[in-house]
């Protein structure tokens, strides 16, 4: 799976899980390609629930979908700050509508489903919200890793290993 450039989308706001976040963002720079960080006002720091801060590169309003080849959404408590966000929601929308791919894990179904793309989708989560993924119409399994078209979904840090190297290949192209 030799992706070797591109751009990458990492949404962020207080709370993110910090393995959730920062394991996918170093596997695809160490895949050669760039991630930048959206958060509510670029260079602003936030802080995971283990006390990692991280600095946005950008603001959601700042970030583009045609910009970038693939988005992340982090699990945590910050999902739950994210679908809040207009921009936030709208660039989950443009992501889908060109099936670029969108990664998912944890807690960050609650941003999809405000986005309102799960709809027939064969989806995972944190077992916590599967009564959410399925009210919003997916079809919730309980795999370490599902890939339904360009979306790839996980459900907890000890599945990171799965759903990166499935983030990889559904970027890829394989």
């Amino acid at each position: 799976m030799p992706v070797r450039t591109g751009k990458v989308l990492q949404f962020i706001a207080d709370d993110f899980e910090d393995l959730e976040l920062w394991y996918p963002v170093l596997r695809l720079r160490e895949a050669g390609l760039k991630v930048d960080i959206a958060g509510e006002r670029a260079q602003a720091t936030y802080t995971g629930k283990y006390g990692v801060p991280t600095v946005a590169d950008i603001s959601f309003p700042a970030a583009a979908a045609g910009d970038y080849d693939a988005l992340l959404v982090p699990g945590g408590w910050a999902p739950d700050k994210l679908r809040r966000y207009p921009e936030v929601l709208r660039l989950v929308r443009e992501f889908d509508a060109a099936r670029k791919p969108i990664g998912q894990i944890c807690h960050a179904g609650w941003v999809l489903i405000s986005a309102k793309v799960l709809k027939g989708r064969r989806v995972t989560s944190t077992p916590g919200i599967r009564d959410d993924m399925e009210n919003a119409g997916a079809v919730w399994v309980d795999e370490p890793a599902v890939v339904d078209g360009h979306i790839v979904s996980s459900r907890r840090p000890p599945d990171l290993p799965q759903y990166m190297q499935a983030f990889l290949q559904v970027l890829a192209g394989d």
